[in-house]
């Protein structure tokens, strides 16, 4: 576990500065901010495919959803924990360099907090109550479940690309409509539609029908479950949003170019 820990600490800075170096390099015209959001997204990529990669392996390794153990959970855990703060400080420092702030200070960082307060408030949460739970309170239990959770990240590498694309000046492409019909397929499927599939798989075990199973659950676990929940449901509508006004705004570029002359 320690071990882990102490990969994951490494890994995730090593990874954003590399990118930073490599960027920089290959991407002169590009500013400092530019470099520092790229690097963010690539990291954060690789992180969810590592995540999506544990979380499969254990949930499909889990005969029993409450019994059964894989080494994987605590080990992934740890390894990702260093991520959830490298990654506050990621975000931290592109908001830095993106509203080209003239040197660090407190005016800064609460900018910066009431902007991104729920993805970092999401961030301290894992870290505070997620982590500690898992290694330390569950008696081994449900480790079907941690796998599942570990899937939700499954969107992260779409929603980076759909950014990237933006970036890149690509976003009125065939190739940034395609991404984005799959962020939204990935996010709904796995940060939602991921919730009662988790508590169908308990109640085919238990033999209790999908509409009880929240009845045969203790309280906190309900309740912990529509804590994270929430801001799922918030962010999809939030991409709902954007992917409406998007289609709108192309919707009225195709017109204008089909619009005939006038002499």
């Amino acid at each position: 576990m320690f071990t882990a820990l102490i990969c994951g600490a490494a890994a995730f800075p090593g990874l954003f500065y590399g990118f930073r170096v490599f960027l920089k390099r290959s991407f002169t015209g590009w500013s400092e901010a530019d470099v520092v959001r790229v690097s963010e997204r690539l990291v954060s990529s690789i992180h969810a495919c590592l995540a999506t990669a544990a979380g499969v392996t254990v949930a499909t390794s889990c005969r029993d959803v409450m019994t059964d153990s894989h080494w994987l959970v605590n080990a992934f855990v740890s390894f990702g924990a260093p991520y959830m703060v490298y990654d506050v400080y990621a975000m931290y420092l592109s908001h830095y360099h993106t509203h080209r702030v003239t040197g660090h200070s407190l005016q800064t960082l609460k900018a910066f907090l009431m902007k991104d307060w729920m993805m970092v408030l999401h961030h301290l949460a894992l870290v505070l109550i997620f982590l500690p739970i898992t290694l330390f309170f569950r008696r081994g239990l449900g480790d079907f479940f941690i796998g599942c959770f570990f899937t939700t990240e499954f969107s992260t590498p779409f929603v980076s690309i759909a950014r990237i694309l933006i970036q890149l000046g690509l976003d009125d492409t065939r190739l940034h409509r395609i991404n984005g019909v799959l962020v939204l397929l990935s996010f709904f499927t796995c940060r939602i539609l991921i919730f009662p599939y988790m508590y169908w798989m308990y109640g085919r075990q238990f033999g209790v029908p999908l509409h009880r199973v929240a009845f045969h659950l203790p309280l906190h676990c309900n309740l912990g479950n529509l804590v994270i929940l929430a801001p799922q449901v918030k962010w999809f509508i939030m991409l709902l949003r954007k992917a409406n006004r998007l289609y709108l705004r192309q919707n009225r570029g195709t017109g204008v170019k089909d619009r005939p002359k006038t002499h």
